[in-house]
């Protein structure tokens, strides 16, 4: 779907190719743009991370694997992104050209924010001085360096007055991103059965999490895959629907999971030193009361991001041209 936005108006068009009349045309001379010479960047930060992280083995435990993914990740779809606009093969990519690169730089931040914050404080911290640590270090740096470089590239192409673009360029889409980011993040910590079992509560919590998340990656599939039309209803009122059902049900798991995790009156743990487990530091995990308090802060945060996307829904008018 693509958008023309204006201060309170989204005007949807469709083209038989899904792209617009301004995509960039095959030529090298893309590197040297700003856009192109910011994805050599990211190319190259995330190369060097993840190099540095392979000649020493410095990835063991789970939180080191997602971070070794994510470089690798972001290495190769960023690789991918610049062959095909160096061939000019935009109209023949699978996917919407007009929402793919900027919800994956989106993700792609996301990401790399998440292992620039994992990666040191779980595993770095942990690791004795010299070679290895010296690399895992400088793969920290290098992660950063790309998260800010991905989080540029977002700024630079989100949607602004006035221009046709893709509706994940818009606030609204960039919110998507976030929510579907951070319940995947959720699903990481909650990823212990023993944290929500026997309790229907926070079994509650868990079905709105991932309720909530299929519904708004159906919503950024069905961007991507230009297959909007496709829906009974409008899609302007299938993403108002959305938000608004994704509010409701999310206020309910911001007040159940913290009451029924941390208020000994329904069998929680109010205290930290109350967990053995978090008594001692253990390299490379998390223990359940952390993971505990990590999930309600985040499902805090992503209850905000749909306050914001509902609101930001409702201001926004989609008119077919």
């Amino acid at each position: 779907m693509a958008v023309t936005v204006t201060r309170t108006t989204i005007t949807t068009t469709t083209t038989s190719s899904g792209l617009g009349s301004s995509m960039i045309v095959g030529s090298p001379r893309a590197l040297t743009q700003p856009l192109g010479l910011l994805r050599l960047l990211q190319l190259l930060s995330t190369c060097v991370a993840f190099s540095l992280v392979a000649s020493v083995g410095a990835w063991m435990g789970p939180m080191g694997n997602w971070s070794m993914f994510t470089w690798c990740f972001c290495f190769s779809v960023t690789l991918i992104i610049l062959i095909v606009e160096l061939g000019g093969l935009q109209s023949r990519f699978p996917l919407s050209w007009r929402n793919f690169p900027i919800t994956y730089a989106c993700y792609a931040a996301l990401f790399c924010l998440s292992s620039s914050i994992i990666y040191p404080t779980t595993y770095v911290q942990f690791l004795s001085h010299g070679r290895t640590r010296d690399h895992a270090i400088a793969a920290t740096a290098f992660s950063c360096i790309a998260c800010v470089a991905y989080a540029t590239e977002v700024a630079w192409t989100r949607a602004r007055p006035g221009e046709i673009t893709g509706y994940m360029a818009t606030v609204p889409g960039l919110l998507k991103v976030l929510e579907t980011f951070v319940a995947c993040i959720i699903f990481a910590f909650i990823s212990s059965p023993s944290l929500y079992q026997y309790k229907p509560a926070l079994e509650w919590c868990v079905a709105v999490y991932a309720i909530c998340f299929i519904l708004a990656a159906i919503a950024i599939l069905l961007n991507l895959g230009d297959c909007t039309n496709m829906l009974p209803i409008p899609f302007p009122s299938f993403l108002s629907g959305l938000a608004l059902l994704s509010v409701i049900l999310y206020a309910t798991a911001v007040v159940l999971w913290p009451l029924y995790q941390f208020d000994e009156r329904y069998g929680g743990r109010s205290q930290r030193a109350r967990d053995g487990a978090c008594a001692v530091r253990h390299p490379h995990s998390v223990c359940d009361w952390d993971r505990r308090l990590a999930v309600a802060i985040l499902t805090a945060i992503n209850l905000l991001a749909y306050v914001a996307d509902l609101v930001y829904s409702a201001r926004l008018v989609f008119v077919k041209v």
